[in-house]
C-alpha cells in the first residue's frame, strides 16, 4: 500500500488558500494528502475589511466550497501548539494531527497591545465579526453623530478612514499617524490622496505618537485628548506566538527565518509564507500584503510539489509593481512603485483607479477557482536582476 506524503497547511487566509490549491493541483497524481486547518470555515477577504466595517454587505465565501473539486481535507480548529520533533500539531488542545511537511501561513493581527487600552477600548479589522462589531457601532453613532478616531496612517488606516467618511457623512472622522498619510506615495499619488480625504471631510493628525486609547478619546503625546466615541485600530502587527513557542527560529519580529526557497532554517520539513515568514530580496525584506503573499504561497507551493519529485527547491524572487488604495467606492489612487516599492513617477487615480483596485480585491478568489485547472502566474514582477543574486 502507498503511503501518501501528509502535508498539513496551518491558516486558510490568502495564502494558505493559495498554497493549498495550487499544491493540490500539482500533485494531482497522488502520493500526498493535503489538510487545511483554520478556526472558521469562512474565507476572509481582508482586502475589503474596511468595507466590513462601514456596514458594506459582502459575499460570504466558505472555505470548504472553494476548496472542492481539490482532494483536499478540511479541519476546522484552532491551532494551539507545533511539536518539531513529533511532527504533530495540537488543534484545540484535544486534538492532534501529523505532519511530514508543514506550511505556516498563520498570517498576522493588528497589534493592539503597543498601547495601553487599545486591547480594551479599540476595534480592529483582523477579522470580519470585529469589523462587524465596529460597523454596528458606527451605526449608532450615525444617528446622533459622533467622532471616529482611526489610529495609524498606513495605507489600511487611510481606506477605512475614507470609507467611513464616505458611509457616514454626518460622522467626524480623524486619521492618527506618526507619518504623512501616503508617504511612501510619489508627489502627484500623495497630493491626489490628500485631496480626496479632504473633499470626504476626514481630519488628520500627522507626526501624533498615540500614548492610551480611552473609551471616549485617544490621548497624544504632550497630554492632548481627541475625542473618540470609536476607535479603530489599525497600526503596528503581530504574528501568532505558536513558532517561537515550539523552538523554530524567529527574527525579532517573530516571523519564522526561511531560506532562499522560503523553507525554515531550523526545521526544513517547515515552509513559512506571506506575513509569516522574514523573506529577504536583495533590495531588502518584503513587507507584509497580499501582492508579496500570494507569490510566496505560489512559490512555495512548487517548491513542495518538485521535493516530493526529488528536485531540489528553486529560489524565491520576487518585487512589488503598485500600491492599490480605495479612497470609498467612488475614488482610488494607484501609485506604481519600483522593485523596492518606492514610487515610480506614474500613478493612476479616479475611475480607473477603482476599476483596477476593484480587480486587485476580486483577484484572489479567481486565482483559486482558476489554479484547480491551470498552473496560475501569481508574480507581477520577480524583482529584475537584483533579485537574481541570494539575498
Amino acid at each position: 500500500m502507498r503511503i501518501e506524503h501528509r502535508i498539513v497547511v496551518l491558516g486558510a487566509g490568502y495564502t494558505g488558500m493559495m498554497c493549498a490549491i495550487r499544491l493540490a493541483r500539482r500533485t494531482r497524481r497522488g502520493g500526498a494528502a493535503i489538510t487545511v486547518v483554520n478556526p472558521s470555515d469562512r474565507f476572509t477577504e481582508r482586502l475589503r475589511m474596511h468595507q466590513v466595517a462601514a456596514a458594506q454587505e459582502l459575499a460570504v465565501h466558505r472555505i470548504p466550497d472553494l476548496l472542492a473539486g481539490t482532494g483536499i481535507t478540511f479541519l476546522r480548529g484552532r491551532a494551539v501548539a507545533i511539536d518539531p520533533e513529533r511532527r504533530e500539531v495540537a488543534i484545540d488542545g484535544s486534538r492532534s494531527i501529523a505532519y511530514d511537511t508543514l506550511v505556516y501561513a498563520l498570517g498576522s493581527s493588528a497589534d493592539t497591545r503597543a498601547v495601553p487600552g487599545a486591547d480594551r477600548h479599540a476595534y480592529t479589522l483582523d477579522d470580519p465579526r470585529t469589523a462587524g462589531r465596529f460597523a454596528t457601532r458606527l451605526g449608532e453613532l450615525a444617528a446622533t453623530g459622533g467622532a471616529v478616531t482611526v489610529c495609524g496612517a498606513g495605507l489600511t488606516g487611510v481606506e477605512a478612514a475614507a470609507e467611513i467618511a464616505e458611509s457616514h457623512p454626518g460622522l467626524r472622522v480623524t486619521l492618527i499617524g506618526r507619518h504623512e498619510p501616503g508617504a511612501m506615495m510619489g508627489a502627484k499619488g500623495r497630493a491626489y490622496l490628500h485631496r480626496s480625504l479632504e473633499r470626504l471631510g476626514v481630519t488628520l493628525r500627522v507626526g501624533a505618537a498615540i500614548t492610551k486609547v480611552l473609551p471616549d478619546a485617544v490621548e497624544l503625546a504632550g497630554g492632548e485628548s481627541v475625542p473618540s466615541d470609536a476607535c479603530l485600530w489599525t497600526t503596528g502587527v503581530r504574528v501568532s506566538p505558536l513558532a517561537a513557542e515550539a523552538g523554530i527560529a524567529v527574527d525579532e519580529h517573530g516571523l519564522i527565518v526561511v531560506d532562499a526557497t522560503l523553507r525554515s532554517r531550523s526545521h526544513p520539513e517547515i515552509h513559512a509564507i506571506g506575513d509569516a515568514a522574514a523573506v529577504h530580496q536583495a533590495w531588502g525584506r518584503i513587507h507584509g500584503t497580499c501582492q508579496s503573499g500570494m507569490p510566496t504561497a505560489a512559490h512555495t507551493a512548487d517548491v513542495i510539489a518538485r521535493q516530493l519529485r526529488g528536485k531540489a527547491g528553486k529560489p524565491f524572487r520576487f518585487g512589488y509593481v503598485h500600491q492599490p488604495v480605495s479612497l470609498g467606492r467612488h475614488d482610488a489612487v494607484i501609485q506604481f512603485t519600483h522593485a523596492d516599492d518606492t514610487p515610480r513617477r506614474w500613478c493612476l487615480t479616479g475611475k480607473r483607479a477603482v476599476a483596477y483596485k476593484e480587480m486587485v480585491s476580486g483577484s484572489p478568489l479567481k486565482a483559486y477557482r482558476l489554479s484547480k485547472r491551470v498552473t496560475v502566474g501569481m508574480s507581477l514582477s520577480k524583482g529584475g536582476r537584483a533579485t537574481r543574486k541570494a539575498a
